[in-house]
C-alpha cells in the first residue's frame, strides 16, 4: 500500500467492504447494550452476516439496535487484510486485522497531517508503518500500538498548532462538555482534544480550524454547524454525531447516511461561548465511537459495522 502523498494514501484508506471478507463481523466482540442488540465473542461470526459475508441489516443497524456498526469504521484495513497473502489461519487472520486497523487509524491522522501540514515528519512515519503492516506477520502482531500512538502524537500536536495560530482559539481539551448548550457558539480554532461532547448542542456553531482529535461527540447535535476544515476528526466520530445537510464537513469525510437529507434552521440569536474545564481523568476508548473515549490518537472504539 507505500505510495506518497496524504491525499492519495486517505483514498487508499476508505474502507471497501466490497473487496473484505466481513472481518469487522467476524474477529471483533460486542457486548448487549445500547449500541448493540446482542452479544458476541471475538472470532464468531455475527448472526447477521450472510454466507457472502454481507451484513444482512446494513441498511436498517441503527432501528435493528446495531448503532454501534453504523458508527464503527475500519480505515480500509478489512480489504487490506483480505488480500494479504501468509496468514493461515482465522485466528492469525482476526488478530492481523484488529491491529492493522489500529495502525489503519493512526496511518490516516498522519496522512491528513500531511495534506494540511506539509509534514515530512508525518510522510515519514506513514511510510514506516505501512512497511510494517506489509511485512513479517509476527512482526506485525508483535508491534506495540501504544508506542506507535506515542510518536505519532506529538507530530500531530505540532501540525495542529500550527494550522490553528493566530485563529485565538481556546483551549478546551479534556473538557467535560457533556450537554452543553453552545449554539452558535464562536469556536473557530480551538482545541477539544479529548474533550467529552456527549449530547452537546453545537446547532450553527462555527467549528472551523477545531482540533478533534479523540473528541467523544456521541449524539453530539452538529445541525447546521461549520466543521470546515476541522482537524483530525474521523469517519466515526461523526457517524456518531447528529446533523443534516446543512452541517458542512471536511472534505475527506462522508455524510453519515442517518442525517436528514434537509436543513433544520437554527434558531438566531447572539453565539453562546462553550463553558468547562480541563478533566483531572480521561477514560480509554475511542476516538470518538460510541461507548468509548480516546487518550491519544488512534484509540479506536468498539462500535462497528459494514
Amino acid at each position: 500500500m507505500s505510495e506518497s502523498g496524504g491525499p492519495e494514501r486517505m483514498e487508499r484508506l476508505r474502507a471497501d467492504c466490497e473487496r473484505c471478507a466481513g472481518l469487522c463481523c467476524v474477529a471483533l466482540p460486542f457486548a448487549r447494550s445500547a449500541d448493540f442488540a446482542a452479544d458476541k465473542p471475538a472470532g464468531k461470526r455475527c448472526g447477521n452476516l450472510t454466507d457472502e459475508n454481507r451484513c444482512s441489516i446494513h441498511a436498517r443497524l441503527r432501528v435493528s439496535g446495531f448503532i454501534g456498526c453504523s458508527v464503527f469504521d475500519c480505515y480500509g484495513a478489512g480489504q487490506r487484510v483480505t488480500a494479504r497473502e501468509g496468514t493461515v489461519s482465522p485466528p492469525q487472520l482476526f488478530a492481523v486485522f484488529r491491529v492493522t486497523r489500529q495502525l489503519h487509524e493512526l496511518l490516516w491522522l498522519l496522512a491528513e497531517a500531511a495534506t494540511a501540514g506539509r509534514c515530512p515528519e508525518a510522510e515519514a512515519l506513514a511510510a514506516e508503518l505501512d512497511a510494517l503492516i506489509d511485512g513479517d506477520v509476527a512482526t506485525l502482531l508483535a508491534a506495540d500500538v501504544e508506542a506507535w500512538r506515542a510518536r505519532v502524537g506529538p507530530v500531530l500536536e505540532r501540525v495542529s498548532a500550527r494550522a490553528r495560530a493566530g485563529l485565538g482559539g481556546r483551549d478546551l481539551r479534556r473538557g467535560d462538555l457533556t450537554g452543553n448548550r453552545m449554539r452558535n457558539a464562536r469556536l473557530r480554532g480551538a482545541t477539544l482534544r479529548g474533550a467529552l461532547l456527549l449530547a452537546a448542542d453545537l446547532r450553527g456553531a462555527d467549528l472551523r480550524q477545531v482540533d478533534f482529535l479523540g473528541a467523544d461527540l456521541r449524539d453530539a447535535d452538529l445541525r447546521g454547524a461549520d466543521l470546515s476544515g476541522a482537524l483530525f476528526l474521523t469517519q466515526p466520530q461523526l457517524n456518531a454525531a447528529h446533523g443534516d445537510s446543512a452541517t458542512r464537513i471536511p472534505d475527506t469525510l462522508t455524510r453519515p447516511g442517518h442525517w436528514p437529507d434537509h436543513g433544520s434552521p437554527v434558531p438566531p440569536g447572539p453565539p453562546r461561548q462553550a463553558r468547562g474545564g480541563s478533566r483531572a481523568q480521561e477514560s480509554r476508548g475511542g476516538g470518538g465511537a460510541r461507548g468509548a473515549r480516546a487518550r491519544g490518537p488512534g484509540k479506536g472504539g468498539r462500535g462497528r459495522g459494514r
